[in-house]
Parts: structure tokens; C-alpha cells; sequence
């Protein structure tokens, strides 16, 4: 099964539609991306609790590493540059953090909230190797812009 981001988008819109609480509408976006595509194995949220520190939120998979600093990992750098991550290999992306020995590839988009504040990074972990395109960056980032940026 590989996602259909329109129909993704839609759903999610229709989920979160006036609800305002973060951790809901992280939990609802977790497990809606989670299930829309074999190739995501661990789908969640890491949220900024302190300076220069994420801490897990809502996920589905198995375990999470609970604290990421930002200037660890694959989602530290999300959170430190702004920028989504895209990473083919996470054994060649020096300093990963291996929260899970099945992960292959990674993509970790930050989350704004609706003053353009960085409340979090979005990471999805897959088995697979070079599981991630541009193409789900761009589509990923609309969904979280369109339920996060709104205010």
C-alpha cells in the first residue's frame, strides 16, 4: 500500500477540523499517516519542551527515544535547521540515534505552529532503505502546515 497524499490530506482536514489542542491533532496526524503507507514503521512526534530539546508526543510503532537534544539525530537537526531531512541510509547520517535497530531510512519534517514558533518535529522511521522522496517532503509538509499553521 503506498499513500495517496490528496485523500491523506483530506481525511486528516476532516479529523482535525477546529480542534486546537497539539497533542490531539499530533496523535490523529500520527496514526492517520501511520496507517496510509507499508513503507512507515515508526510514525510520530517529538515536541519541543525546553531549550534546544525535543521530547517524544505522540507516536505509532513501537518505542521512541524519549529526549532528543537538537543537537543530536536526525530530528535534532530538523529542529536545529528548520529544514526537513531526508535521509536514504540512517547507518551513513553521522550521529543518528538508533532508537530502533529496524530502521533503514528516515524523514523528519519541523512542525511551526501558527506564529511560525517550531513546536516539534514530525519523524517517520521505515525498514526499508531509501524509503522517502521530495515528493512525500513536500506533500508531508502541506499536511502539517495546513492542521499546526492554522490560528
Amino acid at each position: 500500500m503506498t499513500v495517496e497524499y490528496s485523500t491523506l490530506a483530506a481525511t486528516i482536514a476532516s479529523l482535525t477540523e477546529g480542534e486546537t489542542d497539539e497533542v490531539a491533532l499530533m496523535a490523529t496526524v500520527a496514526c492517520e499517516v501511520h496507517h496510509a503507507d507499508d513503507r512507515f514503521d515508526w510514525t510520530g512526534f517529538y515536541r519541543v519542551t525546553g531549550p534546544e530539546m525535543l521530547k517524544i508526543g505522540p507516536y505509532q510503532g513501537g518505542h521512541g527515544c524519549l529526549v532528543i537534544p537538537f543537537s543530536r539525530g536526525v530530528c535534532g537537526a530538523a529542529a536545529r535547521t528548520g529544514e526537513i531531512q531526508i535521509v536514504p541510509d540512517v547507518d551513513a547520517f553521522p550521529g543518528h540515534i538508533a532508537c530502533a535497530s529496524s530502521t533503514r531510512s528516515e524523514i523528519v519534517l519541523p512542525v511551526f505552529g501558527p506564529g511560525g514558533q517550531l513546536i516539534g518535529v514530525f519523524d517517520i522511521d521505515s525498514d526499508q532503505a531509501d524509503a522517502f522522496t521530495e515528493t512525500d517532503g513536500a506533500a508531508l509538509a502541506e499536511i502539517l502546515a495546513s492542521v499546526f499553521g492554522r490560528g
